[in-house]
């Protein structure tokens, strides 16, 4: 019996790995606060996380060559039954266009959430910003949104394989330029040791807009990445290799179309 239970996990941990890979590629997602265990006893900044990454991209168009992050989370303070977080994070999209490193726009993300833990789920209440600029290029009006939603973060472990889940919606209370009117996302990372220094990885994150009418006849857009790859971990960071498949909605800030590419890069993480 518990041999059958523990096959019946490894065929179960298997299908999510092979949905991850396939599915989540049709539907990309900012950076999110990680699901974590809580402390025993209430702290005051009690987790901080940082990621620097770069990918190249592949595509047939110079304003896309490669896409970099910056950014990270910390927690302010943990209650054991919740806790409060913030994320910030800047992207740069690089083409080639003019120079063979072109940044031609960025993306700040920043986000704020205070959640409640029941059992081992977090439920969070959220607000979140996105604002997008042009670099070396003319842009005058905003491009911006606000939303305020809800997610639900989980972590689950099967054997030595870590499930990190989140699910989040919300509604654009306020919005410049683009129509967005609504959004949801998931977000899916699967991690398994193969040394103590060691990991294999897995991450799927698919979002969908839902269109403000008002502003435009465009249907609901859906957007994602999915990505597999190496982690390595030292004793103060870790390193994280990763090959992958992107849609992204409205690529280009001002033209409202969608791209899609491959991509290969590297992500530094803290630990």
């Amino acid at each position: 019996m518990p041999d059958d239970a523990g096959s019946l996990r490894g065929r179960a941990a298997a299908a999510a790995c092979l949905w991850l890979a396939f599915a989540t590629c049709t539907f990309a997602q900012p950076p999110l606060p990680s699901p974590i265990d809580p402390p025993s006893a209430p702290e005051f900044l009690p987790r901080a996380a940082f990621q620097l990454s770069a990918a190249v991209l592949s595509i047939d168009d110079p304003r896309f060559t490669w896409d970099t992050h910056f950014g990270g989370e910390l927690d302010i303070v943990d209650y054991v039954v919740g806790r409060v977080n913030v994320v910030a994070d800047y992207e740069a999209m690089l083409g080639n266009e003019f120079r063979l490193f072109d940044p031609n726009q960025s993306l700040y993300t920043l986000e704020a959430s205070a959640s409640g833990r029941a059992a081992e789920t977090e439920i969070a209440g959220v607000f979140h910003h996105e604002s997008r600029h042009l670099s070396d290029r003319p842009k005058r009006q905003a491009i911006a949104w606000n939303a305020v939603g809800v997610r639900v973060l989980r972590r689950l472990h099967v054997s030595s394989t870590t499930f990190d889940v989140q699910a989040g919606i919300g509604r654009v209370v306020q919005h410049a330029f683009v129509d967005y009117g609504w959004t949801s996302n998931l977000d899916i990372a699967i991690r398994r040791p193969v040394t103590p220094r060691v990991a294999v990885f897995v991450h799927g994150s698919g979002e969908l807009f839902g269109i403000d009418s008002s502003v435009s006849a465009r249907n609901t857009q859906k957007e994602g990445r999915a990505e597999a790859g190496l982690r390595i971990t030292g004793p103060a960071a870790a390193a994280e290799l990763f090959a992958g498949f992107e849609r992204r909605i409205d690529a280009d800030a001002l033209d409202r179309q969608a791209q899609r590419w491959t991509l290969v890069g590297f992500r530094l993480v803290s630990r």
